[in-house]
């Protein structure tokens, strides 16, 4: 159940941490957004949240996403992933990318076809591995945002 703004502000850090927690798994992130606290509006909110994140956070907050084209059983990942109808196209994508990078390919799919991912994915092998992690790290913040839109209302 999302939380108020207002609730957001005034519940125990307890309560607030796993909400924080599921929208993107990197404490340093967790903690600044709670230590920050209270917010006057959800943009001071967002923009809050839009902190960058070291090559360590990134690939922390990576293990935590489930590959694009393997549907999760629950979870955010599980509706933000809809739009991908092609999972076999991906299995082999998803092999040659993280051959290459060490690490799953991180998109923000949400509204996005599978064939768009599909493509932003080879556009990406382009990349050089430094290139690549700090788009990933941008694309984690792209989906925390976005989910912490979903988890904290007005």
């Amino acid at each position: 159940m999302p939380l108020t703004l207002s609730d957001f502000n005034t519940a125990d850090a307890g309560v607030v941490r796993p909400v924080l927690t599921a929208c993107l798994a990197v404490p340093r992130w967790v903690d600044t957004l709670l230590d920050h606290r209270p917010y006057e509006t959800r943009d001071a909110l967002e923009a809050a949240a839009d902190l960058p994140l070291s090559s360590d956070e990134i690939r922390q907050a990576m293990a935590a996403h489930p590959r694009i084209g393997e549907k999760p059983a629950e979870g955010w990942a599980r509706s933000e992933q809809s739009g991908v109808d092609n999972p076999d196209a991906f299995a082999a994508a998803n092999a040659e990318y993280e051959a290459k990078f060490g690490h799953v390919y991180l998109v923000c799919a949400s509204g996005r076809s599978g064939g768009e991912l599909l493509e932003i994915l080879r556009d990406r092998l382009g990349n050089d591995p430094a290139t690549e992690l700090a788009v990933a790290g941008r694309e984690l913040l792209k989906i925390a945002g976005l989910r912490l839109a979903k988890a904290v209302t007005a």
